[in-house]
């Protein structure tokens, strides 16, 4: 029994200059629905193509990369998307798109979720989430064509679940964990 998470790829989505909270708002709905611009390397391909079982979100950059896989998935859904980012209330203050987003991160890892879904939701998602990839295990291996940080929160599931890495992700685009679970 194998799992593969694998991050999506690049979006077609380009990070803007500095700008507001209420245009960093509009630029995270932008990002949300865009496809990917680039092909999978020939190793995520070599990787995807074990897969008997594939699951994705339903995010257009999932699914877009999926499709660049040249994959259909047998499962979709919304389990499976990444955690929005946490919006402030203030319009005056503009910082560069990058920086938004680190600070906003990082303000959601310490526990303000403002109107997005907070921390603990997303952990019990993504242990749904975990439960779910295993009972698909059961058909053979799977791929989830997913996104970074709900990815890692999975991979941390499976773990506590006694799964091991067989290989660890990273956070860049088209990077992929491998999962076993041991004989037992």
């Amino acid at each position: 029994m194998k799992i593969i998470l694998m991050r999506h790829g690049k979006p077609d989505h380009q990070a803007a200059g500095r700008q507001s909270v209420q245009a960093l708002a509009d630029w995270c709905e932008a990002y949300d629905l865009s496809q990917v611009s680039d092909g999978p390397p020939p190793r995520s391909i070599e990787i995807a193509r074990q897969a008997t079982f594939i699951v994705c979100s339903p995010l257009p950059r999932a699914q877009s990369s999926l499709s660049q896989l040249g994959l259909l998935p047998h499962d979709v859904d919304a389990l499976f998307s990444e955690v929005a980012v946490p919006l402030l209330r203030t319009g005056a203050v503009q910082l560069p798109t990058v920086c938004w987003l680190a600070l906003l991160r990082l303000l959601w890892f310490c526990g303000y979720a403002g109107d997005a879904e907070s921390l603990q939701h997303a952990r019990s998602r993504a242990s749904a989430a975990a439960e779910k990839l295993i009972a698909h295990s059961q058909q053979g291996t799977v791929l989830l064509l997913g996104h970074g940080i709900m990815n890692k929160m999975i991979a941390r599931e499976l773990r506590k679940r006694g799964w091991q890495a067989e290989k660890h992700a990273s956070s860049r685009h088209w990077s992929t964990a491998i999962y076993h679970r041991p004989f037992i």
